[in-house]
Parts: C-alpha cells; structure tokens; sequence
C-alpha cells in the first residue's frame, strides 16, 4: 500500500488517499503535542502544505508516513513555545478537570495528576530537538530511520538525542524509559 501512497503523493487526482490514510494518525500525533483544537488545525494544514509541495515529495527518503510526519513536527515546532507554555503548566497544576464529577473520576485524576505533572515537567526540560524524537517514538511510533526521515537528520543524530532525553528524563522521572 506504500508503494501505491507514494505514488498518489505527485497525482493531485489520487492525494485524497493520502490524506485518507494518514489524516487521523497525524491528528492524533499533534494531539498529543498540542491542544486538540490546535491539532485539528495544525492536521489540516500539514495535508495543504504536503499538497502544495507535492512534487518536491521524494519516496527514496522515507516514504509517506515520514514525509508527513516531519511537516507536522515543523508546524508543532512553531507552536514549540505554546508547548513548552502548556508542559509547564501541566506540571503546576495536573491534568484538566473533566465535567463529569464521578468519585472514580476523581481518584483517578488524583492519579494521573502526579503522573503528568511529572512527567510534563519532565518533557519541558528536554530540548525541541530531543522532545521531538521523543514523541515522534512514543507517539507517532516511528522507527528511527522514519525519526530522520520526518527530522531530516542523520540516524545518529536521532540515536543521540534520544539517548540524552532518556538520560534526562530518567533523571528527572526517577525510572528507566
């Protein structure tokens, strides 16, 4: 199906089923980095930027997935300081009060709280380059050489900065990631 993808990228007839295949694991990639109402927008405009550079698309540098996937990083980048902003306050004060009032819900709120506190806090004191790979893995699930690809970095450089941000968060969680 890659090789079919890949092909529909440079047809604009055919990039609806690029957007098809992709559009809701990338909205749910950037809804993790970002507010959801930012990452529906930030979704969309990844499909407008990756139609409007279509031609430039190249299936030898990673394919589709990758490809997209480094759009969208680069236009959560530009949010990078809302990011930072919203991890910061997330260690503060805990994760948002849901409406529904439930003692359970409460429990576990309680619980997640100290869970997202730290590890918000954690993740604002990575640098963009290493929060990026690190939930470029643990969200989107890109293999490494997908991580360079979206970055346009080297494999070493995505090997480094992961292993710094599992250093820091490590440091910073008390666990082992």
């Amino acid at each position: 199906m890659t090789a079919s993808l890949d092909g529909a990228v440079a047809d604009p007839e055919r990039f609806a089923t690029v957007f098809d295949a992709h559009y809701e694991e990338t909205r749910r990639y950037l809804g993790r980095r970002l507010d959801l109402d930012v990452a529906e927008d930030l979704a969309a405009e990844t499909f407008l930027v990756a139609f409007r550079r279509r031609h430039s698309f190249d299936a030898d540098r990673g394919g589709v997935r990758p490809w997209l996937y480094g759009i969208a990083t680069k236009l959560a980048g530009r949010h990078r300081r809302a990011e930072v902003r919203r991890y910061r306050a997330l260690a503060r004060s805990g994760p948002p009060q849901d409406d529904d009032g439930h003692d359970q819900r409460i429990v576990e709120r309680v619980s997640a709280g100290v869970t997202v506190q730290k590890l918000s806090a954690a993740l604002a004191g990575l640098s963009r380059g290493e929060r990026d790979v690190v939930l470029l893995v643990a969200y989107g699930e890109l293999t490494y050489d997908e991580v360079a690809a979206a970055l346009g970095v080297a494999n070493g450089t995505v090997a480094s900065r992961l292993s710094r941000a599992r250093t820091k968060l490590r440091d910073s969680l008390g666990v082992e990631v």
